[in-house]
Order: C-alpha cells, then structure tokens, then sequence
C-alpha cells in the first residue's frame, strides 16, 4: 500500500530511519511525504533522495503555523519553482488554519483569516502554473474556501486529507471529483465512518498523518505507515470489501491521483 500523507521529516531521524526500514516487511510501497516549510521541504527533499521511489515528496506551507514573512514566502516559492517536476509529486501540505483560529477564539482573541487565505490563493496558483496536484488541509467550513479557490484555478486534482466537513463542503467535493483519506480514527470515530460510508469508493486513500498520535486501539503507539492497512480493513468493512479487495482498491486510487 501507500501512505497518502505523512510527515515523515517530523519523527526523530533514527525513528525514521527504522520506519523506512520495515516498509517492505509491512506491506508499504511508498509514502507520500508532505512538508510544513522550507526547511521540512529540504529535509524532507533529503530523505527522498536517501529512499527513491519510496519517499514521495510534496512542498508546501502548512497553515496551522504563523505566517511566513515576505521574503520567507518568496524564498519558498522560488525553491519549489526551481526543482526538477519529475523530483516531486505535489504541492502540499497547504491549506487553512481552522485548528489555530478556533483556539484563538476560544481564548477570545480575533483572528484575521484574509492572510491565509491569500496565502493558500499564491500556493494554488503555484500549483496551477506547475500542474501539481495539492495536498489540502482544509476542514468543516473552511473546505468551502478552498473549493472556491480550486475552481477559480481549475484544479482538479485535489486531496483533502482526513477531511471532515459539512454537508455543503462533502456534496460540492464530490460532485469536483475531489480526493480525501481517511486515517486510523476511522476505527473509532463515529463521524468518520459515517463519511467513509458515504464518500465515493474511488475517491478515497489511506493515510497515517504520522507522527500524529491516534487513539483507541493506537493509544500510546507510534504512528506506522502499516496502520493503513488497519485504515483499509476498516474502511473496506463499511462498505463489504475483504481487507485484501480493500487494499487493492486504495492502492490504485493513489496510484491514480499521484500519477504513479
């Protein structure tokens, strides 16, 4: 299988390292791995090289993150522009702050979101220019904006990784042809089941998030590539599939997204 999103320059090198290494033996081809900077981007373009044809990079800026500074954003623009298109597969992870921005609220703070949505409008114009596919970490009412702004730049290939949203958001999504994934939460996460029942079958991958710590049967574990293949079991139970035609259908719907 594959891992449609992790963070795999957030673990600890030699954690890492041990992850790559018991990739075969777990029944994981590749990862797609996504970044929060320009310094995750270079870390993560390192780890790449290191592991061809296993770690898949994607560049981008995560929102849940305070702004770039100009010169910041500019400096990341012109390093993701100036790599070689075969030397990764995606811009991403971008997005919206709604995590951020419901915290600040909760503090009874303000919280300006034109920024980030200028923002996420320059990286999905970059994305546009490259003919990329994006990564989207865009949840609840915020799946709204970014869909706003995928059809003003004729994007189609976007994943919303481990999407949920409103009804407006999962009907609009769906008819655009748009990807999500689901991660091990399916496992006890009500809401989630009840998307994963509902989503097209052939608009859906598996993904970890790593190092992202889950719950339930994951409590207190180190979040592996392998458990998308417990994603898989789960998500396949839902909708009749063996965990074998489950994988198997999971597997070339990210083949099919990221061209692999």
């Amino acid at each position: 299988m594959i891992d449609a999103h992790i963070h795999l320059e957030q673990y600890e090198p030699e954690v890492a390292e041990q992850i790559l290494s018991e990739l075969p033996e777990m029944g994981v081809k590749a990862l797609i791995a996504v970044s929060m900077n320009l310094d995750s981007c270079i870390r993560t373009q390192r780890l790449a090289a290191i592991n061809p044809g296993v770690v898949r990079p994607a560049y981008g800026f995560h929102p849940e993150q305070p702004l770039p500074q100009d010169a910041e954003l500019a400096a990341l623009l012109k390093w993701i522009e100036s790599q070689s298109s075969e030397d990764y597969i995606a811009v991403g992870e971008i997005g919206l702050p709604y995590y951020s921005r419901a915290e600040a609220l909760e503090r009874g703070e303000t919280f300006d979101m034109e920024p980030y949505i200028e923002l996420l409008d320059q990286l999905l114009g970059l994305a546009s220019r490259l003919n990329k596919p994006v990564v989207l970490h865009a949840v609840y009412e915020d799946a709204l904006i970014a869909c706003d702004l995928l059809e003003k730049h004729n994007i189609q290939h976007a994943h919303f990784h481990w999407f949920k949203g409103p009804e407006e958001a999962i009907a609009r999504m769906m008819k655009n042809g748009y990807y999500i994934s689901f991660t091990p939460d399916i496992l006890y996460e009500p809401e989630i089941q009840a998307l994963a029942r509902r989503y097209p079958p052939e608009l859906v991958m598996a993904e970890t998030d790593g190092p992202w710590p889950f719950e339930g049967p994951f409590a207190g574990k180190v979040t592996h590539p392998s458990m998308i293949r417990e994603v898989a079991a789960a998500w396949g139970a839902l909708h009749g599939y063996t965990p074998g035609e489950a994988e198997e259908l999971l597997t070339a719907n990210t083949k099919r997204f990221y061209s692999l």
